[in-house]
């Protein structure tokens, strides 16, 4: 079996590896052990993954002499809540772990988030290792150090920074996805082309059959998404400066997740980033910072890879456009009343903007609603 491609994320002490390629679940212990020699753990998943993996997780648990305590929760954005916070504490608790063992998340991002959190504030802080299962968690969420709950209010408002100690991103788990969590997870791919990597995008517009029929291309891809966050997490641990610039698309499509109730059936998270990712450079050409061909450009390629580009791609009635910028209010990118987005000025030239306009926004918005947009294709 070939070695995988190691990406290492650059926080002096605190430095810790991804590891990108197959095979990972069956030597998880042993890597594991050798950067936290003797510990025990406790690893956090769902039904669906539980169902798919956690078998083989064991038996590469037990390559390093682990025999983990067990904790599975419901699959679906709805886990990410302070019921399901408590129950993996009390778990953790209750198998009566140490500071310095290690809980382990076996899942998408909402186990990782989840699952993150939890350790980073059981014990005043346990080890913690991301073991992602989505292509989304893989190339985005088990990066860097964000963990976090929803709240009725918001996505992702209640939460800490709590770095891994490693990321096993086992590239083989992928070909049990289904079709649309894989197109979700692929739309934080092309973020990151689209933030600041133009060549990037160039290259999965060309190649995205490939990226995702699998094989060596799938691992390139996720292991350039990989490079990209890490040299940004090393220069913003803490989202003070451009870190915020990976938020890309994210303040529409948390908007468009509250105002769906996280609602799975009708909206995943990655489609809310494609919509988007879309819709920011639709407004970035709106205040004449981009061109609109950018913004065709992007959209072509969101729908030729099967994503949602619009408003009117999601099922069923959507809130007003009042109670959207209610949403976007918010946002943790919201400072002292005042909004801030992620905007472009070209493919691969995202910026952060602060002081957008209230009515610029709303206006934008009721043109983009699904009852007044053109529908056009």
């Amino acid at each position: 079996m070939s070695e995988p491609v190691t990406v290492e994320v650059g926080l002096g002490e605190r430095a810790y590896d991804i590891l990108i390629g197959p095979g990972l679940l069956a030597r998880a212990g042993a890597e594991i052990s050798r950067r936290l020699p003797g510990t025990r753990a406790a690893v956090v998943t769902d039904d669906n993954v539980a169902a798919a993996h956690l078998d083989a997780l064991k038996a590469g648990l037990e390559t390093g002499d682990i025999q983990p305590a067990v904790i599975t929760l419901p699959a679906g954005e709805k886990t990410k809540s302070f019921a399901h916070l408590e129950e993996v504490v009390d778990g953790v608790l209750a198998a009566k772990l140490e500071r310095g063992d290690v809980v382990i998340a076996l899942g998408g991002g909402v186990i990782g988030d989840l699952t993150g959190f939890a350790a980073g504030i059981v014990r005043r802080g346990m080890n913690f290792v991301q073991i992602p299962t989505s292509l989304l968690a893989q190339v985005d969420s088990s990066v860097g150090g964000k963990t976090g709950i929803n709240s009725p209010r918001g996505k992702n408002l209640v939460g800490v920074f709590h770095q891994p100690k490693l990321v096993l991103a086992d590239t083989e788990v992928l070909d049990t996805l289904p079709i649309r969590e894989f197109r979700a997870g692929y739309a934080e791919l092309a973020k990151y082309g689209l933030i600041d990597r133009p060549a990037f995008f160039a290259w999965l517009e060309a190649n995205w059959e490939k990226v995702f029929a699998g094989g060596a291309e799938r691992a390139e891809a996720i292991a350039g998404a990989c490079r990209a966050k890490a040299d940004v997490v090393a220069r913003d641990e803490f989202e003070t400066g451009d870190r915020a610039l990976l938020n890309f698309g994210h303040t529409f499509g948390h908007a468009l997740e509250g105002a769906t109730q996280y609602d799975g059936a009708r909206l995943v998270h990655g489609e809310g980033v494609a919509i988007g990712m879309a819709l920011a450079h639709r407004f970035s050409a709106r205040l004449n910072l981009a061109s609109p061909d950018d913004a065709a450009r992007v959209e072509a390629h969101l729908r030729a890879v099967g994503l949602p580009w619009r408003m009117a791609d999601i099922p069923g009635e959507l809130p007003d456009a009042e109670a959207l910028l209610g949403f976007i209010t918010q946002d943790k990118k919201v400072s002292r009343g005042a909004l801030t987005f992620i905007l472009t000025r070209g493919v691969g030239q995202a910026f952060i903007a602060k002081d957008v306009p209230t009515s610029e926004v709303l206006s934008f918005l009721s043109e983009n609603h699904p009852g007044q947009e053109s529908r056009r294709r």
